[in-house]
C-alpha cells in the first residue's frame, strides 16, 4: 500500500526544487511514497516592498508553512535551513537536514577584488552588508529583495548582486561572472546551503520516514549554527553568521569535534567581531561562541563611545 505524504512549501521556483528533491530523497528511501505538494505564497513573498528585517527578521519566510503543517493541512515541510527561526515551534521537530550543498555566499557581476571604488553592490542581509563593509568599506550598498530571477536581473543595475551559491546550482542559473566567497572569511548565514525537514513531532511514522534522509554530518553542523543564533536571542536581526564542520578532536578521532567561526557586528554594520570555536557537540561550541563575540562587540561598542 503506497504511502501519502503532503509536503509544504513555499511557491518560488527555488523552494519548489527543495520540495521536490526532499520527495526524491524519500522515494529512494520508500518507493511506494505518493508525494503532493502543498504550495503557498508567504506574507514575505508578497510584501516585496518591505526589507527582512522589517518584516521582522527569522521566520519570515517559515511561519506560515509552519502552520500548514500544525494544522494537519501537510505532513512535513521543506524549508531553506536559513530561514528558520533559532527555536522550533512547539509541536514541531526538524526530522532530517540532508547533506548539505555549497554553504558560501556568491557575487554576481564582479568578483570582489575587480570592483572599483564606490562600485554599488545590492544585497538584502545586513549580515553580507557588514561583511562587504569590513573588506570594502568605499563600497554604496542597495538593497535587494525578490526570487532568484529578480535578483539576478539587479546585477544589470548594479556593478554586482549578492546571492547564495547553492540558489545557482539548484537552479542550473551559471551567471558570466560569479565569485564564490571564501566561507572562512565571507561567513555564511546559519544554515545556508542546507535543507531543514520539519514534521509534527506526534506522527512518529512520518518521522520514522523523514529520519532516514537526515545527513549525520550536516545535521550535527548545522544544529551547531542554531545553536548559536539561539544564544543570540533566536530571532535576532543583528547582522550574524556561523558555519559549522566537523574536524578531528584532540585525541585524532575523525569528525569528533565541531570547529564553527562566526561573526557578529552592530545594528549600523559597521563594527564587526569574528571568531572560532572547536570543540565537541557536548560543550554546544555554537553558544560558546556566540557568547565569546558578543563580549567582544560589546568590548568594541564600549571602547568606541569612551
Amino acid at each position: 500500500m503506497a504511502t501519502k505524504l503532503r509536503i509544504a512549501t513555499r511557491k518560488s521556483p527555488l523552494a519548489l526544487w527543495q520540495a521536490n528533491h526532499v520527495a526524491d530523497l524519500l522515494r529512494a528511501v520508500e518507493p511506494t511514497v505518493e508525494v503532493t505538494l502543498v504550495s503557498m505564497d508567504t506574507f514575505g513573498d508578497r510584501r516585496l516592498d518591505l526589507s527582512i528585517p522589517e518584516l521582522g527578521g527569522k521566520g519570515v519566510f517559515s511561519k506560515e508553512v509552519q502552520q500548514i503543517v500544525l494544522a494537519g493541512e501537510a505532513d512535513l515541510a521543506v524549508h531553506s535551513a536559513k530561514d528558520l527561526q533559532a527555536v522550533t515551534p512547539d509541536g514541531l521537530l526538524i526530522a532530517a537536514v540532508p547533506q548539505r550543498g555549497d554553504a558560501r555566499d556568491a557575487l554576481v557581476g564582479s568578483t570582489l577584488d575587480a570592483l572599483a571604488d564606490r562600485a554599488e553592490v545590492a544585497t538584502g542581509s545586513n549580515r553580507r552588508r557588514a561583511l562587504l563593509l569590513d573588506r570594502r568599506p568605499d563600497l554604496r550598498l542597495s538593497g535587494l529583495r525578490g526570487n532568484m530571477a529578480a535578483r539576478l536581473a539587479h546585477a544589470l543595475d548594479h556593478d554586482a548582486v549578492v546571492v547564495a551559491a547553492v540558489a545557482l546550482d539548484r537552479l542550473g542559473v551559471e551567471p558570466e561572472v560569479v565569485d564564490r566567497l571564501d566561507p572562512t572569511e565571507f561567513v555564511p548565514q546559519v544554515g545556508q546551503g542546507a535543507l531543514a525537514v520539519e514534521v509534527r513531532e506526534d506522527d512518529r511514522a512520518v518521522v520514522e520516514l523523514v529520519s532516514a534522509i537526515d545527513h549525520a554530518e550536516t545535521s550535527l553542523a548545522v544544529s551547531a549554527e542554531r545553536s548559536f543564533l539561539a544564544e543570540l536571542g533566536g530571532d535576532c536581526v543583528l547582522p550574524a553568521g556561523a558555519h559549522a564542520v566537523l574536524v578531528d578532536d584532540e585525541s585524532g578521532r575523525p569528525g569528533a569535534a565541531i570547529e564553527i567561526r562566526g561573526v557578529l557586528a552592530s545594528a549600523d554594520c559597521r563594527r564587526l567581531q569574528r571568531a572560532v570555536e572547536v570543540g565537541p557537540p557536548s560543550v554546544d561550541p555554537g553558544r560558546v561562541l556566540a557568547r565569546h563575540l558578543r563580549k567582544l562587540l560589546e568590548a568594541a561598542e564600549s571602547t568606541d563611545g569612551a
